[in-house]
């Protein structure tokens, strides 16, 4: 059975949807949970539900929380103790197959990369995320946030990263990799843009060159690289979005006492709509290029959010994802060490 540890005190609302998501999870998917924080504090949330002994849980005792504020160098220096730094450590030395946490972003990274360590041949890790599209596969974007200044060399190795994630979590066979830009002209964007296209070309991938905004959503590709500057802006724009659409439906439907049933009717459907966009059906993103699973959520993930993030990290630990990335990393870095280093 797959072990994933969980940081139960990390997200805005720990450890409430940390808890209630990870009871959600054992009880719907099978895998096992170590949840990591202070002992009393989990064992008093657990205590909510109805026969939490039998299921397959247990606590370790972490005695220092990393707060969203904490600055991430000195939460790792500072924080040993941490529940997300035993977290880590739980996957380090095997006792765990994969880490979720909520908590801050900065210090997940830099406790990943070091406790974990990188994969040889990765220069940066990358967040990937899942975007909806109209022909139903999620498109993947590769990197969300973890890198606000890139290189062309990176891009390539997050076009690596994001096109084995692709094909083992969304069975894409062979995902189309593009690289966003300002329009899908080969001389179009800018000199980091071109760069990556340059290498994107002399890899084994299915570049299809630049795409714009907008192929995010249309499925026209199955994986997006860009800089985690531009691929974090793009996220919060796209979940702002989301939330506006749903108020708008929402007003619209109830606006007058026909609408009102329609709404009635269409509830079905609008249940689907936000299952569709929700982003806490997506669970987390993934930490590329460390050594082990690691999972970033929302800091105010609900415990759907961490349900389905337990079920990202399980299916990248059973897919064996890491292992699939050290070997493609280091084939393709042979073949084209200079140009994507």
């Amino acid at each position: 059975m797959i072990t994933i540890a969980v940081d139960a005190m990390g997200g805005d609302h720990a450890p409430g949807p940390e808890v209630l998501g990870a009871v959600r999870a054992v009880r719907q998917q099978d895998v096992s949970l170590i949840l990591v924080g202070r002992e009393d504090v989990l064992r008093a949330e657990l205590s909510k539900f109805e026969g939490w002994k039998n299921l397959p849980i247990r606590i370790v005792h972490a005695s220092e929380v990393i707060t969203m504020d904490d600055n991430p160098s000195q939460a790792l220096r500072g924080k040993r103790d941490s529940s997300l730094r035993v977290a880590a450590r739980l996957v380090r030395e095997g006792e765990a197959h994969g880490l979720v946490s909520a908590g801050n972003t900065g210090a997940v990274m830099a406790i990943a990369k070091t406790v974990l360590g990188m994969i040889p041949g990765v220069q940066r890790p990358a967040l990937a995320s899942a975007f909806p599209t109209v022909k139903g596969k999620p498109a993947v974007m590769v990197d969300v946030g973890a890198n606000v200044d890139s290189t062309p060399g990176m891009l390539a190795q997050f076009a690596v990263m994001g096109d084995i994630y692709s094909r083992l979590i969304f069975h894409t066979q062979s995902p189309r990799v593009g690289v966003l830009s300002i329009g899908e002209e080969e001389h179009k964007g800018n000199d980091l843009t071109r760069g990556a296209s340059a290498i994107l070309k002399t890899l084994p991938l299915n570049f299809i060159g630049n795409v714009e905004g907008r192929d995010l959503y249309t499925g026209h590709a199955d994986v997006v690289v860009c800089d985690g500057f531009i691929g974090n802006v793009a996220l919060k724009v796209s979940e702002g979005l989301v939330d506006v659409i749903k108020h708008m439906l929402q007003e619209s439907l109830a606006a007058t006492i026909t609408r009102k049933i329609g709404y009635v009717l269409s509830r079905a459907a609008f249940r689907d709509f936000k299952k569709r966009v929700d982003y806490s059906e997506y669970g987390g993103a993934p930490l590329l290029g460390v050594k082990g699973v690691c999972i970033i959520c929302h800091g105010r993930s609900n415990d759907n959010a961490i349900r389905n993030a337990i079920r990202v990290a399980a299916e990248l630990a059973s897919e064996h994802v890491t292992d699939r990335i050290l070997t493609d990393m280091a084939r393709w870095h042979s073949q084209n060490g200079a140009a994507t280093a």
